[in-house]
């Protein structure tokens, strides 16, 4: 009798071990977040490593329109053009520009002494009220004049350096991007078909409303932080909440699940280091300076901040680029969802040889006898 030796069984090498564990299509979105992880470092440093003021409006009012034309012209001339000033008749005319959010400084000349004044508003942001001082501090130096600075527009108690309405922007904006990202994850990147996408645009309404109100309350009666009306804090959370996740839900019916890294280009590497939050647009290098007004953390901080300090003035701009992307969002969501069941409908007629609904055959999603079964997604 003959004994056969069993040879050990090989398992698969390490190598086969990483092809498998590894597939294409991982790899592809392990270097699409590098790439996004690069972007983020050079979109946020590349916008705050050096702030410099760039055609701040500056609001100018002297005793006669010959002194005013005088100090806008030297101001003007100013090497780098920091300052973009504008005669005004008087300085109530200037304090009213810089509560309507026309101007973020007036100059109020005394030709009549040494001393002139420069008036500010802290509350459109700290970074900004300090910069206007400085470049207005050096040309008045360079005429043996000085200066006093008056705060017209001071930020709240509570509100460190002005920031409090960017950071109520930021968390309104993840949670937009976030409640869109669950509702992917949960039922497919892609909604199956118009209703869904309905469903799913009505489930974001409902929670941008509740994170709306309830941010607006965190900030200001909780935490005192924020003037202003609540409810209007809490309508403008509601919006830019809506637009974000309506943003994200968009961009998923377009790309699947790389739509939620498209969306974090967007808002948060994109839009929040030109959002006028750390540094508003006059100290922001032009690329950031330039696209800040139309992104939804750009339109929301500048509506915030005018919510809470100016009565709502200026707020009227950017609450429509608000408006304009969440209409937007939503038209591309409903579009997706009735594209895709048409091509549903479609590729189920084209399999099933007896068509649609016929006798005996298949159904448009399998099902025997002709019975719809529901997508999934």
């Amino acid at each position: 009798m003959t004994q056969t030796q069993d040879t050990p069984h090989q398992g698969p090498g390490f190598l086969d071990e990483v092809k498998d564990a590894v597939t294409v299509r991982a790899a592809v979105l392990v270097i699409g977040v590098l790439a996004l992880q690069l972007a983020f470092i050079t979109s946020y440093i590349g916008a705050f490593h050096k702030p410099t003021p760039h055609e701040i409006p500056l609001a100018v009012a002297a005793p006669s329109a010959q002194v005013a034309d005088q100090a806008v012209r030297r101001l003007s001339e100013l090497p780098g053009d920091p300052l973009d000033p504008r005669a005004v008749a008087d300085q109530a005319t200037a304090v009213r520009q810089i509560e309507n959010r026309d101007v973020d400084g007036a100059l109020i000349v005394d030709p009549r002494g040494s001393v002139d004044r420069l008036l500010v508003a802290s509350a459109s942001g700290a970074s900004l009220s300090q910069a206007l001082a400085a470049v207005v501090g050096r040309a008045e130096a360079a005429q043996q004049r000085r200066l006093t600075i008056v705060d017209v527009v001071p930020d709240a108690p509570g509100d460190a350096r002005g920031l409090s309405s960017f950071y109520l922007v930021v968390g309104w904006c993840v949670g937009g991007y976030l409640c869109a990202a669950i509702l992917a994850i949960s039922a497919g990147a892609r909604p199956a078909n118009t209703a869904r996408a309905l469903i799913r645009l009505g489930v974001l309404l409902l929670y941008s409303l509740v994170a709306g109100l309830l941010g607006a309350v965190i900030a200001g009666p909780v935490l005192d932080a924020l003037p202003g009306s609540v409810l209007a804090l809490g309508g403008l959370g509601a919006l830019l909440v809506f637009t974000v996740g309506a943003i994200t839900l968009a961009l998923q019916g377009l790309a699947g699940v790389v739509g939620i890294g498209l969306a974090i280009l967007l808002v948060v590497v994109l839009g929040n280091p030109s959002a006028g939050g750390a540094y508003p647009y006059p100290l922001l290098p032009p690329f950031w300076r330039a696209i800040g007004p139309a992104l939804p953390p750009g339109a929301g901080t500048f509506a915030a901040r005018s919510i809470a300090y100016f009565r709502g003035n200026g707020a009227g701009g950017p609450m429509l680029v608000l408006a304009a992307w969440a209409v937007g969002g939503a038209l591309i969501t409903l579009l997706c969802g009735m594209l895709r069941l048409r091509g549903t409908g479609a590729r189920g007629r084209a399999e099933s040889p007896g068509g649609t609904g016929a006798p005996g055959g298949t159904g448009s999603a399998g099902a025997p006898g002709g019975a719809r079964t529901e997508p999934t997604g």
